[in-house]
This record gives structure tokens, C-alpha cells and sequence, in this order.
């Protein structure tokens, strides 16, 4: 196939090469070949985006004159729709989602999203008189405001990077903050189509800044550390995770973190059959690389032989293989790198003692990443592959004896990020829901996924909240002035 363009950096205001024209490979999972270049960021140009957003917050009125930041904002939004079908295979080839994905939360939605965090930022009450207090003496009147936070250095992940870099990037300017974002390696044009659009909508110089390059660590690292930094916003795993807070910590920088799950889809014992079992098929959705899925689903062991035989069955009908297909949700793994760690993980748990019913190998498509949709089996929550997050298409079927301990295993996990609940009784089913300590869980066909749903996680899966009002609030700071009454 013929390659994309070459990439640009997004920096002060400019698209522009990296320092002495530097660029890397971007290979396409759904081949594992060459798809295009991106620009490779040097410490040089890191350091020339932190400055950037560091004069763009301090010497311009960004921050505070809300009406022009968002209808610059809205313009933005507008620029990535009119950019979002040229970018749309470009996008798909780099990150291996179908086309069919990118129309929904691969590019479209989160696209779409923004006008509600646009909306929320108008409508948002910047400051509020909390009353007069004589509680030292001097009658004073207490007003309450909320301010942006500063300069925001964003780190995102390779999974679904258009939401991901959205989902930060626009609450974070709404807020009034500038930004750097620090695209993954793998994925940098989900990140570049939103440098071309802020060029396009015509955004403040160094208002936000988008870096690509080839280096896992060194980027990332650079932007936590520096002091002229003020949050950090990252997505990515829980390992990853604490080294940013240990490093953040070091300047006292406000971090939020959304990192692993391994998330427990609970069908309870009166559960309607097939339709309760579909659930199963959401660790098919692109590749498994998403971080709330449920891939461990617990089904009551008087139904377990039934549940696993329809789910095995629903699995190796799963169609794929097509990454310009419209209804195929699963594409390939974004990597060699993953391709081989899911691989591994399929060889640990049969090592372990649990039993492959469907997939369980890779596909062999036209060089690929692809891996068949995997369902095991026997698997007790204390193995490796019950505990530990594969990111990518595996289930494992755990069976349990009663409520109380379905609940007991669900939340029997380092991660609490989601989960689900499938029963009959939707009444019985919230209050099962309601016991799972994760930050967010489906009952029955419902989904929770939506620009004004909190997202983020308990535990180990992080601190913080995504979208929503809380979501927004990670990137404001808050003021108490006194002045006599």
C-alpha cells in the first residue's frame, strides 16, 4: 500500500519537522509493515513546548477571558470534524481499529463529545459567594473561585488515542489550561490530527502543543519532571503509573492517573440465556484493548457448562480480519510487542492449568497482529491470567457459588476501573453492582460510556475521574478571597 504522509510536530503555534528533520517508522499492526513516518521529538523540542505553554498560560489572557477561549475551543472542534474523514484510515492503519470503530469511539464520538465539555465550561459556575462569617472577629464576605491549574502535561496510550488525547485535551482548555501532549509511539497521527486542526482553527500560540517520537521513556519522563509543569494527566498502565507519581512527586506536581483493570462481568444465576452471555463478546471489541473491559466473566457454576459451551460458540463465530470492514469490532493488537505479550499469556494460563474452548493461537492474516478471540476455562481467580491485565482478546470463565461470592471475586483484584452485571432482576442486579468497588459498572445492556459519565478507577486502577463535571474539576484550582462585609 502506498504510505501516508509524513507527520508533523504541532509546536507555538507552528507544524513543524522535529529538530534536524527526525522521523520514525509507523508500522501497522494489521500488517506489521510501514504505513508512514511521524516526527521524532527531541529533549530540544520538549523543552520548546513546555515553554511554550508555560508563556501561553502566564503572558495571555487564556486563561481568563472564558468567552473567546471557547469559541476558539468550538472552532477546534469543528476543524477536527472537517479533518476527521481524510485522517480516518490513517488513524485505523496506525492503530488497528476497523473503520468501523473509528465512526464510533475510535474517532467520531470523541470528536462529537466535545460540545458537551464546551457547554459545561459556559455554564460552569467560576465563582459563588459562600455568606459572611464573624468567626475571627471581622465580619468578611467569602468568595469562592475556581481558576485554571496551569500548564498540563498530558501522556497517553496507543489503545484508543484520538478519545484519550481528546477526553484530556479539550476539559483541560476549557479549564483555561494550556497544554503539552505526549502522543505514544505507536500511535502519533491520532495525536497530529489535533496539532493540524488547532493550526487550522487558528488557536493561540502555545496554547497546546503536541510531540510524537520514537522514544518510550524519555519524553514522558522529561515532561513530568519539569517544574514549569503543573499537572500531569496520564493514561496508561498501573506499572507506568506509579514511576509518574513517584517522579511527580519530586515537584509536588497534582497527578491523575487512569491506569489498569481487569474488570468482572457477573451473570447472575437468572440470567436469561443467550442474551445475558452476549456481554461476553465486549473483550472482542478492538483487540481487547481496552482497559474497563470485563475480561473475566463469572458465571454460577450450576449454569457454567452452558454459559461456556454458548460463549465458545459465540467466539469462534466472531468475524474478523478486515480492517476496512464496517461491522467488525475486532482488529488486530497494536503491536509485536503485544502481539507477543497476549501470546505469552495464552501459553502461561494453559501452563497454569486452565483450558482453552476457542481461539487460544494467532490468526496468521496477512502478517498481522491478529489473535483469535480466546475464551478459557477451569480458571480460578488466583491465577496469573485471572489477576493480571493481558490487553488483548482473552476471557476467562470463573464459576462461583452464590451472590456473595461472585461479589467476593470480583473485587478480589489489585484493579477496581469496571465491571458489569447480567441478570433477570435489574433490581437484584444494581444492588450487586452497587458492591463492586470498581469506578464504574454496566447492568445488563447498558453503558455508561458518554462525554458526561465520570470515568476512572478505585484501587490500583487509579486517581481520578475522566469526563463529566469531575473529569473537568481535575484541571481547575480553587481560590478562597475574604474581603470585609
Amino acid at each position: 500500500m502506498a504510505l501516508f504522509p509524513t507527520s508533523q510536530l504541532y509546536v507555538d503555534g507552528v507544524l513543524r519537522d522535529a529538530e534536524a528533520g527526525r522521523t520514525y517508522d509507523n508500522i501497522g499492526p494489521a500488517t506489521a509493515a510501514k504505513v508512514g513516518e511521524a516526527a521524532d521529538a527531541s529533549a530540544a523540542d520538549m523543552d520548546h513546548a513546555i515553554a511554550a505553554a508555560r508563556r501561553a498560560f502566564d503572558e495571555s489572557d487564556w486563561s481568563a477571558n472564558h468567552d473567546k477561549r471557547l469559541q476558539l475551543i468550538d472552532k477546534f472542534r469543528v476543524a477536527l470534524l472537517e479533518l476527521a474523514d481524510d485522517h480516518r484510515a490513517r488513524i485505523s492503519a496506525e492503530t488497528g481499529a476497523t473503520i468501523g470503530v473509528t465512526r464510533g469511539p475510535g474517532l467520531n464520538l470523541p470528536i462529537n463529545f466535545m460540545e458537551w465539555t464546551i457547554d459545561l465550561a459556559r455554564r460552569y459556575e467560576w465563582q459563588r459567594d459562600i455568606g459572611v462569617t464573624s468567626t475571627m472577629g471581622t465580619p468578611t464576605r467569602r468568595l469562592v473561585l475556581k481558576e485554571a491549574a496551569g500548564v498540563v502535561g498530558a501522556i497517553t496510550p496507543w489503545n484508543m488515542p484520538v478519545q484519550i488525547n481528546l477526553a484530556k485535551v479539550t476539559a483541560a482548555l476549557a479549564a483555561g489550561c494550556t497544554i503539552v501532549l505526549k502522543a505514544a509511539p505507536d500511535t502519533p497521527w491520532a495525536a497530529t490530527l489535533l496539532g493540524e486542526a488547532a493550526a487550522k482553527a487558528g488557536l493561540p500560540a502555545g496554547v497546546i502543543n503536541i510531540i510524537t517520537g520514537a522514544d518510550k521513556a524519555g519524553l514522558g519522563e522529561q515532561l513530568v519532571a519539569d517544574p514549569r509543569v503543573d499537572i500531569i494527566s496520564f493514561t496508561g498502565s498501573t506499572a507506568t503509573g506509579r514511576r509518574i507519581m513517584e517522579a511527580a512527586s519530586k515537584t509536588l506536581k497534582r497527578v491523575f492517573l487512569e491506569l489498569g483493570g481487569k474488570s468482572a462481568n457477573i451473570v447472575l444465576d437468572d440470567a436469561i440465556f443467550p442474551d445475558a452471555l452476549y456481554s461476553s463478546l465486549a473483550v472482542c471489541y478492538h483487540a481487547g484493548q481496552g482497559c474497563s473491559l470485563p475480561t473475566r466473566i463469572l458465571l454460577p457454576r450450576s449454569r457454567y457448562e452452558e454459559a461456556v459451551a454458548t460463549i465458545a460458540a459465540m467466539y469462534d463465530a466472531m468475524p474478523f480480519g478486515d480492517p476496512n470492514a464496517e461491522d467488525q469490532i475486532l482488529g488486530p493488537v497494536a503491536s509485536k510487542a503485544q502481539f507477543d505479550r497476549v501470546l505469552g499469556y495464552i501459553k502461561l494460563g494453559k501452563e497454569e492449568g486452565a483450558r482453552v474452548v476457542a481461539g487460544g493461537a494467532a490468526a496468521g492474516i496477512n502478517g498481522g497482529y491478529y489473535i483469535k478471540p480466546t475464551v478459557f476455562v477451569d480458571v480460578r481467580n488466583d491465577m496469573r491470567i485471572a489477576q493480571e491485565e493481558i490487553f488483548g482478546p482473552v476471557l476467562v470463565a470463573i464459576p462461583y457459588e452464590d451472590d456473595e461470592d461472585a461479589v467476593r471475586i470480583a473485587n478480589d483484584s489489585i484493579y477496581g476501573l469496571g465491571g458489569a452485571v447480567q441478570s433477570a432482576d435489574p433490581a437484584r442486579a444494581l444492588a450487586v453492582a452497587k458492591r463492586i468497588r470498581t469506578g464504574t459498572v454496566n447492568v445488563n445492556a447498558a453503558n455508561i460510556f458518554a462525554a458526561d459519565s465520570p470515568f476512572g478507577g478505585y484501587k490500583q486502577s487509579g486517581i481520578g475521574r475522566e469526563m463529566g463535571v469531575e473529569g473537568f474539576e481535575e484541571y481547575l484550582q480553587t481560590k478562597t478571597i475574604g474581603v470585609e462585609a
